[in-house]
């Protein structure tokens, strides 16, 4: 566990996960679910890994109200205080901003982790690693890092880091950021070895993120919880939250601070990552059985079928026969059979489309 008690981290919790549906659904989006059958869900493998990391009262959650239960039910361990829920959706900016508040107010020298929910990590030691590092290194600058690994394939649907000039072992400047470039360019990024994938994990000390980059990027962004203002009590904090969250802008961390600013940093980290944010990222990053099917926790018999992802609920079997590239995923009163290449746009015509002509049961 890391010594220096000024280490904190927020965990990202809030969204609503439709590019996996239809099993994830908005009632319980896919950090709320044990998606791969491991018998724990994706928050709770994610607390669990910055458990080893950091003391309990150093871990906050920030989610949405409307699933504030389901922490509660997930994380039984985690005070109330310490569980952040929005009353609506504005995206990991104010969500961000949010926590720079709460944990500045505790701690004027603190620094933080932000952790997206949905994430697998393979490697323990190394991740437990590179995070003390990054920890190490922003409690000495006043600056952004972000957490990147190298990429192993062309992969479209993520982030891309392009590494500039070296500032201490494994860290770098950021040159540019590339949001989810066509096939080509990606392939170019990761055959040039200058571009490094984007975890979406990143790291600040709160003084810095909260009054520099805020105040600079997005004054309007909570401008009263100011953390030299004497601390609210946390009924105020949550009223002053309730009353004005809804005029924030619907914005990343990412396109609100990280592409803005020029003091952006990189630690090349090798703890073995994938996003699971899509069917298409969870087919390239899971173990292929004969065919390069994946199959996830569930009953398959596969004929003459290749590269297709397939995820049925207990008690279901599945009979494949001569398909090739394809989703096929149940939950609940939905079936989805859609092509799995281009499926991030085609899952997110499907919900809107099935949200408008059936209603919000099959969304």
């Amino acid at each position: 566990m890391v010594n220096d008690n000024h280490n904190y981290c927020v965990i990202l919790a809030g969204g609503k996960g439709r590019r996996l549906w239809p099993c994830s659904r908005e009632e319980r989006p896919k950090q709320f679910i044990d998606f791969f059958g491991t018998g724990r869900t994706q928050l709770q493998q994610t607390f669990d890994r910055m458990r080893k990391i950091l003391p309990l009262s150093h871990i906050y959650i920030n989610t949405n109200r409307i699933y504030l239960e389901l922490v509660r039910e997930q994380l039984p361990e985690v005070e109330a205080d310490h569980i952040m829920a929005e009353p609506i959706h504005r995206n990991t900016a104010p969500s961000v901003a949010w926590a720079c508040h709460r944990i500045g107010h505790l701690d004027d020298r603190a620094n933080l982790l932000v952790v997206p929910s949905d994430q697998v990590v393979l490697n323990e030691e190394a991740f437990r690693t590179n995070v003390c590092e990054g920890f190490d290194f922003v409690a000495d600058n006043d600056c952004l890092l972000t957490m990147g690994v190298k990429p192993t394939r062309a992969e479209p649907g993520y982030g891309y880091i392009q590494i500039g000039e070296s500032a201490r072992h494994a860290v770098h400047r950021v040159q540019s950021f590339t949001e989810k470039p066509d096939r080509e360019f990606a392939r170019m990024f990761m055959e040039s070895g200058e571009f490094y994938w984007n975890t979406g994990l990143f790291l600040s000390n709160v003084r810095y993120l909260f009054q520099q980059c805020f105040a600079q990027f997005l004054p309007m962004v909570l401008r009263k919880l100011d953390i030299d203002n004497p601390a609210w009590t946390l009924e105020e904090e949550d009223r002053y939250v309730a009353d004005n969250f809804p005029s924030y802008p619907n914005m990343s961390i990412e396109r609100g601070i990280l592409e803005k600013s020029d003091n952006v940093y990189v630690m090349k980290c090798d703890f073995g990552w994938a996003d699971v944010g899509t069917w298409h990222s969870v087919y390239e990053a899971m173990r292929k059985v004969d065919g390069d099917n994946v199959v996830i926790d569930s009953d398959v018999l596969v004929d003459d079928a290749r590269n297709n992802i397939v995820k049925l609920p207990k008690g279901k079997l599945a009979v494949i026969n001569g398909l090739e590239g394809y989703i096929v995923a149940e939950e609940g009163n939905v079936l989805l059979i859609c092509r799995k290449e281009d499926s991030s746009a085609l899952i997110r015509k499907f919900v809107n489309e099935v949200q408008m002509k059936r209603g919000d049961e099959f969304v």
